[in-house]
């Protein structure tokens, strides 16, 4: 999704959160308000001689329950409503870096971060996709309006963010949509440089963690890989990573955009962080023509490999205790660091001694961080400038036309690819249906052929014939099933459409009683209620 599609969700969902409780068509955005008024009393008793602190939990813990019991009760109504995939979150297209440093969330946390979700009462499965330009959670919910509320209330309590400065910033997106844009995502079509791969790596990366953890969702954990495959796809089958930069990239460009020309190649750079990021700002910059690059970080293993593999440069190692040592003999300083707190202040920019009048006496911060290693307080110290990731879209307005027509040619393999999500996800509406067909059809032949075993007699039958008669009941009940199964397909394989499946399904299950949406609902009520049951 390009930015301006970004900013119009974005400027929707204000509007559209008055709107949440109107039933939604497939594909629409909203987010709910929270309702008003006071919430339902509890039959619950908390100790009056407890803290406060236990109060608030068992207070927390009966609210919880009370909700999952309402939620029991109104299951006919939710088996009306299908569940919905749905991305809620913020990117760089939406959102200032200020804010997305609150709701972002390290790689380490995202399996925190999930099963958190998958708690709340209405969010069946879960995934969060956090990076220095986004911040994005991608749900199934078993109601849309309910579960994006407790998503929504979840993303203010831990960011601090108020729900209503939150709803300016947010974009939301369901079902098809959620998923086009997933997969615009990897292919790089929604990132601040067109057709940059890290994205792709770090879409992989979410689900190398669910797997580790447990914690993707069948629903989820599909849609993710499909999304591989579409990034893959774009990248090898269009020309959209040609000569495309990364964020490292342009940040090594915004710095030399900064820079005198005359001064660009002389210039001192000191590079704070060498993970992934610092490893490519280092190989721009030896791509550049620097011939010098000072890294620190807190050990020696990573900048050696970056040693290694890049001969063309001089690589010199300090020690994060003389960071700031290092920064006073620096012109440019570049931080990509995982660090929760700013390692420059105004007070430490300060205190670094001015740089060279040949170029101009001021320092440059680039700073790609999310949460931010500079304070943006370091821009009122006068001897220094920082720019950060929302900075970079400077360097990357260039050949806008060009990045355009790219991502045009890469929207037909990302509807090719939706297409087959959508089927795959159609196909599995009637699983619980022709599960359910197959048992009452198997109850029915074992009770029939018992009637009839016994009729014959144990005794009046070899071990061959027996297996004989059994063969010809399971053959009557596949050849009887055939038809009827045949018209549960929906893989996208046929002309039948998905109306036309659904028609059959239903009627099948009026025609033998089989209930089974009612069982389906019934069972992920039990599920959630047994989980919270546990943690409690």
């Amino acid at each position: 999704m390009m930015a301006s599609t970004s900013t119009a969700s974005a400027t929707a969902v204000a509007g559209a959160f008055a709107a949440a409780g109107a039933h939604r068509p497939r594909g629409s955005a909203a987010c709910p308000r929270a309702p008003a008024g006071g919430r339902q009393r509890l039959s619950c008793v908390v100790r009056c001689d407890a803290g406060p602190g236990v109060q608030a939990q068992a207070a927390a813990k009966a609210a919880s329950v009370a909700a999952l019991e309402q939620f029991k009760i109104s299951a006919d109504r939710y088996m009306k409503e299908k569940s919905s995939i749905a991305v809620i979150g913020l990117s760089i297209h939406t959102a200032p870096v200020e804010m997305r440093e609150k709701l972002a969330v390290a790689e380490e946390l995202w399996p925190r971060a999930v099963a958190e979700l998958t708690n709340l009462n209405h969010i069946e499965e879960a995934a969060v996709l956090s990076t220095c330009n986004r911040m994005e959670i991608y749900v199934v919910a078993l109601s849309w309006n309910r579960g994006i509320r407790e998503i929504v209330d979840w993303m203010s309590k831990k960011s601090g963010i108020p729900v209503s400065e939150l709803r300016e910033h947010l974009f939301m997106l369901r079902d098809s949509d959620a998923t086009r844009h997933l997969f615009e995502v990897s292919s790089g079509l929604d990132s601040l440089v067109l057709g940059e791969g890290q994205i792709l790596a770090q879409v992989k990366q979410v689900v190398r963690s669910g797997q580790n953890s447990g914690g993707l969702g069948k629903n989820i954990d599909r849609m993710f890989k499909d999304a591989i495959t579409a990034g893959k796809r774009v990248r090898s089958e269009t020309n959209i990573s040609c000569g495309a930069v990364s964020v490292s990239s342009a940040a090594v460009e915004l710095a030399l955009m900064k820079l005198p020309k005359s001064e660009c190649l002389s210039a001192r750079m000191l590079l704070i962080g060498a993970g992934k990021m610092g490893r490519l700002v280092a190989k721009h910059l030896a791509a550049k023509g620097c011939t010098k690059v000072v890294i620190v970080n807190r050990s020696v293993e990573r900048v050696d490999a970056i040693r290694e593999e890049m001969k063309g440069i001089e690589i010199v190692y300090r020690p994060l205790t003389e960071m700031y040592e290092a920064a006073a003999d620096a012109d440019v300083v570049f931080t990509s660091t995982s660090s929760e707190s700013p390692l420059f202040t105004k007070e430490r920019a300060e205190a670094l001694p001015p740089v060279s009048g040949a170029l101009g006496g001021v320092r440059l911060f680039v700073d790609i961080s999310v949460p931010r290693n500079v304070s943006a307080c370091v821009s009122d110290v006068g001897h220094a400038r920082v720019y950060n990731v929302d900075d970079l879209k400077e360097v990357v307005e260039a050949n806008k036309e060009d990045r355009l027509r790219k991502a045009m040619e890469a929207q037909t393999i990302i509807s090719e690819e939706l297409k087959r999500f959508e089927a795959w996800r159609d196909s599995m509406e009637t699983v619980p249906t022709i599960k359910k067909l197959r048992s009452y059809a198997d109850r029915i032949r074992a009770s029939e052929l018992d009637k009839c075993l016994q009729k014959i007699g144990e005794d009046a039958l070899t071990k061959k014939m027996r297996k004989s008669i059994e063969q010809l009941s399971t053959g009557i009940v596949n050849r009887l099933l055939h038809g009827p199964l045949q018209h549960l397909r929906c893989d996208g394989t046929d002309s039948r459409t998905l109306d036309e499946t659904l028609e059959n399904m239903h009627a099948l299950n009026r025609m033998f009683g089989l209930d089974t949406e009612k069982a389906v609902m019934e069972q992920k009520i039990k599920t959630k209620v047994e989980k919270q049951q546990t943690q409690n």
